[in-house]
């Protein structure tokens, strides 16, 4: 199976995910896997987000689209154009997918399938609709893929390599069980934005996109900020407000009552407005509706303090105060190109 027809695939794939939006559902393609895949995603869709609250239609149809943007024939290109794919022996790659945001294991599975090799998956009991059914599709446009995707439910055996993704506490686990395989073992990690009072509306609203998309879910999602000595929260909140809809999600909703309660009783000092608090915190992963927020003195000092905490670091939200920053409300748009952990899948796929 050469390399254009695995590309081939993903981009008919993105295509095809590229028809289901918020504002709506629209088959504009006549081919016959269309016909064939559009009602049943729909379906799908409406599974998903009844076995997972936080699944809503709307951060599915989100990410849906963000696929549908990366998966053309122009950027697989520029993605895949570094590596040499040709010396590669078929492997079977294990990954093991957590489910905190819709299709967080897409990735996994698109580089370990476009390197030519099988995959064997094992999917979070949060995220468990989606996946399958998009695999269906891939097999159906390319039958040359049906034999080399695996889901599974059962303890995994018989594979060569694996990519794992779970918390500080599984990640052990992780590395004690698959010692002795070529891997890949992924750990908590958090987003953080360097606020420093001169930032202006429109950057305040889109760093609202990363802080509160997925309900904070992600690895991705900014949950601490590091701000100057005595800066003024007030334009923050401000440019935070458009979100206030969320605290109707009852899943969050319940979170922001349960946690506010517990900083009340513990008399922790905290900054809220209705749908957020914000607490001050050396801490990096905040629980749901909380940012944590610490103040720094100098640029230089906290450029140091985040290189030496960079394993806990997904992204830093700046304007280009730190090498690799990503803009305000970027969070949730990677290229392929942007690996998790910064660990190059593609390149330790061409290695085992």
């Amino acid at each position: 199976m050469d390399l254009q027809k695995r590309i081939t695939a993903f981009v008919k794939l993105g295509e095809f995910i590229g028809q289901f939006s918020a504002e709506g559902y629209q088959n504009y393609d006549n081919d016959s896997a269309n016909d064939h895949f559009f009602d049943g995603f729909k379906h799908q869709i409406k599974l998903a987000h009844e076995h997972n609250g936080w699944f809503t239609k709307e951060n599915i149809t989100f990410t849906l689209q963000g696929w549908s943007k990366l998966l053309t024939d122009t950027v697989i290109n520029q993605w895949v154009e570094q590596y040499n794919f040709k010396e590669i022996s078929p492997k079977k790659v294990a990954i093991i997918m957590a489910g905190n945001i819709p299709l967080v294991g897409f990735h996994d599975i698109m580089s370990v399938l476009i390197s030519g090799h099988h995959v064997i998956v094992k999917q979070s009991s949060n995220d468990k609709h989606l996946l399958p059914y998009l695999a269906k599709y891939l097999e159906h446009v390319e039958p040359e893929f049906k034999g080399r995707i695996t889901f599974t439910e059962e303890k995994l055996t018989h594979f060569d390599a694996v990519i794992a993704t779970g918390s500080t506490n599984t990640s052990r686990y992780f590395e004690h069980y698959f010692k002795g395989k070529a891997s890949i073992i992924r750990k908590n990690r958090n987003s953080v934005a360097i606020l420093t009072g001169e930032e202006n509306d429109e950057e305040l609203k889109a760093l609202s996109e990363d802080i509160f998309r997925y309900y904070g879910l992600g690895c991705r999602n900014v949950s601490k900020l590091f701000v100057p000595k005595d800066y003024n929260f007030d334009a923050f909140f401000n440019g935070l407000y458009e979100w206030h809809p969320i605290i109707n999600q009852h899943k969050y909703a319940n979170n922001y009552d349960y946690n506010k309660a517990v900083y009340l009783m513990s008399e922790f000092d905290l900054l809220e407005n209705g749908f957020l608090m914000i607490k001050e915190d050396a801490s990096y992963g905040s629980p749901i509706a909380t940012l944590f927020y610490e103040y720094y003195n100098d640029l230089d000092t906290l450029k140091t303090v985040l290189k030496n905490n960079q394993e806990n670091i997904q992204c830093v939200v700046s304007k280009g105060i730190t090498e690799n920053s990503v803009p305000f409300g970027q969070t949730q748009h990677p290229q392929l190109w942007d690996y998790a952990d910064n660990v190059d899948t593609i390149a330790f796929l061409t290695k085992i």
